[in-house]
């Protein structure tokens, strides 16, 4: 019986020691996978998408200021225009109107539940849209909201451009200052570590925050930052509304030019990146550690 016993737990570890190393071949092969890159081009009314190898096509056009981007867990990109509204976009491209009577719609961020968080620069509000499109306000009084982005744990955070300032809002509102002093902030991103990236539009910096709010200046000499968003690689781009240019920048912070000529880009959105996600080294030290056990088992019988 004892015999029996210990060989289910061997069996049980064996099982368990292959599902965690196949997840951490999945995670590591879907961290790879190529993404395309769309950005939101203020002065040309179009939203353009990029190839991983930066080959160029019109996904839409004929906008009015496309400002915020953000996908859902569908993949359908959602657009925040200036003179009001949010468009809904499928797959395929086919355009539908998800919210309108908004007073300048900058950021757009979608939580973990599906629900669309937009940044409303005209009113100094944030609005909070269902997947059906029932409208609340999450938050007022603020000045200029431009950028949104959620961390890890859920939390919003918003970068009040004419207040110099960002704010951390709990899921239900409560809000903190998390920075101030910056110089414009507009777009924000969190890596997969839990830092927090800002653009300071005024100041031409990329500003880094780790979880506990201390500072670092990650990239400077920028002209006009406004849009960031991670790759799942981990790579940081940003559009330069001063320069015309898409950078990109490594985790290191080393800087190349991924697109140029562009009339004046403004928000960025990686099709398939969301939310923050764990690196995938904590998985696969896991997969090491039951491994290390298994061999233990073995060795004991």
């Amino acid at each position: 019986m004892k015999t029996k016993f210990k060989s289910s737990i061997r069996a049980a570890y064996h099982s368990f020691g292959r599902a965690v190393c196949a997840g951490a071949i999945l995670l590591n092969a879907s961290s790879a996978q190529a993404q395309n890159l769309f950005e939101s081009d203020f002065g040309t009314g179009s939203i353009y998408e990029f190839t991983p190898g930066g080959a160029q096509s019109t996904f839409a056009s004929g906008l009015v200021y496309p400002a915020g981007l953000a996908f859902n867990s569908a993949g359908d990109l959602f657009v925040a225009t200036e003179d009001g509204y949010i468009y809904e976009y499928s797959s395929g491209g086919a355009q539908s109107t998800f919210a309108s009577g908004l007073a300048y719609p900058h950021g757009l961020a979608f939580n973990s539940a599906g629900d669309l968080f937009e940044a409303d620069g005209g009113s100094g509000n944030i609005y909070e849209f269902t997947p059906g499109g029932a409208q609340s306000t999450f938050a007022s009084g603020l000045n200029d909201p431009t950028g949104l982005a959620f961390d890890s744990a859920g939390d919003p955070f918003e970068a009040d451009q004419f207040g110099n300032r960002l704010i951390e809002f709990t899921p239900g509102g409560a809000r903190s200052i998390f920075a101030s002093g910056l110089n414009g902030p507009f777009g924000l991103a969190f890596n997969s570590a839990g830092d927090l990236f800002e653009a300071d539009s005024y100041g031409g910096n990329i500003y880094k925050f780790t979880p506990g709010g201390v500072r670092s200046t990650f990239a400077s000499g920028l002209a006009v930052p406004l849009g960031l968003a991670f790759n799942s690689a981990g790579d940081l781009f940003e559009a330069d509304g001063g320069s015309g240019n898409i950078y990109e920048f490594t985790p290191s912070g080393a800087q190349s030019t991924f697109a140029s000529g562009l009339s004046s880009p403004s928000y960025l959105a990686f099709e398939g990146v969301t939310l923050p996600v764990p690196e995938p080294t904590a998985l696969r030290l896991l997969a090491f550690g039951v491994f290390g056990i298994t061999l233990l088992r073995r060795r004991q019988r």
